[in-house]
């Protein structure tokens, strides 16, 4: 067990804990030999594993080691023991962006400057093949001299991921920041999805809130793909102008990296701290809204998708598809995908049902319960946050009798990946 003041693996003496999730645990730390401060991640082999995470922290590991920039927390080496992994990485001193702007909103010249530097580091990471998929402010450090950093690699993907169409097709990201055509599932380009995120962090730099907001998840969502937002009254009318080619929701007319490098707003300054920037100095103006921040940004205390499992006739298929199947049902999983898939084999193999895997979240089974037919079912795992997924049943053929017949059989055999049903009318 690491604790503070111990020395880990003779080279490095542990600090006071910087943050801890459920499978990994954030140190403070000095290399004894440099005098470095460095923060070390700690994680547990055995529950990745299990999570089936271990794809995952891989591709951290192999994105942050490929992206060298100033402004990308830089990772220094990795360790390991029979338990355990060490990352070591930059230390940010100033923590998360997000616990800045959580108290108001910042400065026009430091927002500019804060996002001058993360459209610096996407241009880097773009150029080389790599597209982050969950920028956000928790995922934006800060540096003791105010300088930015961009962390958590761990939903990233690289060039070498998209598919035959040129486009990545696996729904993932934080809701309130994810781009419209993440949201449709119908393939998306890395880097301009980025570019959507991008913009929507511009935007609550200077508005301190989120541009899209709603209690209701689906709202919230129906938002984004409309772009439907409004800016405060003292945001400029050149700030105004940019965002509305950033936050367009057409990928294809949505402005590029290095077209925003162009404008005139941004160019503003460039390369020039602003006199107050370590200490982040925030206008005295503090907004109601920003306390929806947690709700949406904090997957573990998100009481958006209690409305959802409450709501038996809402249906979220719309977000994804756009054909209306009165035979469709869903459910939420707080389960990892990985353990979702496992279990709907398992269910499969126990009721004798013929399973074939896709790309992208996808199942199908098949049965010969049918009296005419083989009754199939299509599974979709859909990728909200990643801790929060949902399943899609739906027939894809055999008749409806059969179909409901095989479907309530499966249903109590599932519940121990099931957090609610919902689309059902009988539940």
């Amino acid at each position: 067990m690491e604790r503070k003041g111990s020395i880990l693996l003779e080279r490095y003496e542990l600090g006071k804990l910087l943050g801890q999730g459920n499978f990994a645990k954030v140190y403070y730390a000095r290399d004894i030999k440099t005098g470095q401060n460095v923060a070390i991640k700690v994680i547990d082999k055995d529950k990745t594993l299990k999570a089936g995470l271990n794809e995952q922290i891989k591709r951290e590991i192999s994105v942050m080691k490929l992206v060298k920039h100033q402004n990308v927390l830089q990772l220094y080496e990795v360790m390991a023991t029979k338990s355990k992994i060490y990352i070591v990485l930059e230390y940010a001193k100033g923590g998360e962006l997000f616990n800045k702007v959580a108290r108001g909103r910042l400065k026009e010249d430091i927002a500019r400057w804060i996002f001058q530097q993360l459209i610096s580091a996407m241009d880097v990471c773009h150029r080389g093949g790599v597209y982050h998929r969950d920028l956000k402010l928790e995922n934006l450090l800060i540096d003791e001299d105010g300088g930015l950093k961009v962390s958590d690699f761990g939903l990233s993907a690289l060039a070498d991921s998209r598919q035959q169409d040129g486009l990545l097709h696996t729904m993932c990201g934080t809701p309130a920041y994810v781009a419209p055509e993440v949201i449709n599932r119908r393939g998306y380009d890395g880097a301009k999805a980025d570019i959507w995120s991008c913009g929507v962090i511009l935007y609550v730099l200077l508005a301190g809130h989120l541009p899209f907001q709603d209690t209701n998840l689906i709202e919230m969502y129906k938002k984004i793909t409309r772009a439907d937002y409004r800016c405060p009254n003292w945001f400029p009318p050149e700030v105004r102008r940019l965002l509305l080619k950033i936050l367009d929701p057409n990928p294809n007319t949505r402005i590029t990296i290095s077209k925003i490098m162009e404008n005139s707003w941004f160019k503003k300054g460039l390369g020039t701290r602003p006199a107050k920037l370590p200490k982040l100095e925030i206008k005295e103006t503090k907004l109601p809204e920003v306390k929806t921040f947690s709700e949406f940004s904090r997957p573990s205390n998100l009481n958006a998708f209690d409305i959802i499992s409450l709501s038996s006739g809402l249906d979220l298929s719309g977000l994804f598809v756009g054909d209306d199947r009165r035979d469709d049902v869903r459910f939420t999983s707080l389960q990892p995908a990985s353990a979702i898939v496992s279990k709907l084999e398992e269910v499969a193999a126990n009721m004798k049902l013929k399973v074939t895997k896709k790309d992208g979240g996808f199942l199908k089974l098949v049965g010969s319960k049918g009296r005419k037919e083989e009754v199939g079912i299509d599974m979709d795992i859909f990728e909200v946050t990643p801790s929060f997924h949902v399943v899609e049943m739906k027939r894809s053929n055999g008749n409806a009798i059969d179909y409901q017949k095989l479907k309530d059989d499966m249903q109590p055999a599932l519940k121990d990946i099931v957090w609610a049903w919902q689309g059902d009318s009988q539940q």
